[in-house]
């Protein structure tokens, strides 16, 4: 499956159906290989009914303001790029208001695929 994207923009930015106990939804990600974990804007997991203060698993990552503890929420479903994951463990950070994307699809979505970014066509392909 070839999903489109903007070459010229600063970002990769793709679509991904998010589910929880409350609601799904659809929610902008950077395409991120540089993340270990994928990660998600605190405000859309409440939206989607998940409470990160009842978090079981914190972890610490390095941020442009030095090191955070964030909270880990294991997300029911997530779908992008044509493939599904289930149960996938998610970090939960709160993005500034100027973010562009609801959060980074890491390396833990993608591992075990076939990713191919072609710039000069504006597409990417998961299998």
């Amino acid at each position: 499956m070839n999903v489109s994207f903007d070459p010229r923009a600063a970002l990769i930015v793709v679509g991904a159906r998010l589910w929880g106990p409350g609601a799904d939804m659809v929610a902008r990600l950077a395409l991120d290989t540089g993340a270990t974990y994928s990660l998600v804007n605190r405000d859309v997991l409440l939206l989607l009914g998940y409470d990160p203060d009842l978090a079981g698993a914190w972890l610490d990552i390095a941020t442009a303001n030095g090191v955070a503890s964030v909270p880990q929420i294991v997300i029911e479903r997530v779908e992008s790029l044509g493939r599904e994951v289930r149960a996938l463990p998610v970090l939960c950070h709160t993005l500034p208001p100027s973010a562009t994307v609801d959060g980074l699809l890491g390396l833990d979505f993608l591992r075990g695929q076939r990713l191919v970014v072609d710039f000069r066509a504006g597409t990417i392909a998961l299998d």
